[in-house]
């Protein structure tokens, strides 16, 4: 008998049915992902992700290949790599996408979903 659970996405928090126990019919088995999305969730604290976010995943993933990390502060653009909110920056998920790895301070934008649902802390 097939295991299933409904669950909420942690990144964009909707319902869904996770079909743990019967993948080939679980709705994420229908989201074609690439080698580097699939390594890239490979390091990140998510446990099931909605179709819809695993697509959006991917094609960030797929867009960041036209970016370079900016190694200096020099090189930060602002609007792509930042916003400003008071007197703070706040780093963009393409900034922390083009970084590769989660820094563990809970960004407000984390592509790695540390702080979400599931996550060790």
């Amino acid at each position: 008998m097939p295991q299933h659970e409904e669950k909420y996405c942690p990144k964009c928090r909707q319902a869904f049915t996770c079909k743990m126990g019967d993948i080939q019919n679980c709705q994420c088995s229908a989201v074609r992902l690439s080698e580097d999305t699939r390594a890239f969730l490979a390091k990140t604290y998510f446990d099931c992700l909605c179709s819809s976010c695993l697509q959006k995943i991917d094609h960030d993933v797929h867009a960041a290949r036209a970016y370079h990390f900016p190694g200096q502060k020099e090189m930060l653009t602002e609007g792509l790599h930042y916003y400003k909110e008071g007197g703070a920056f706040v780093f963009t998920e393409l900034y922390h996408l083009l970084r590769g790895y989660c820094c563990g301070n809970g960004c407000r934008h984390c592509v790695y979903g540390f702080g979400s649902a599931g996550d060790p802390r």
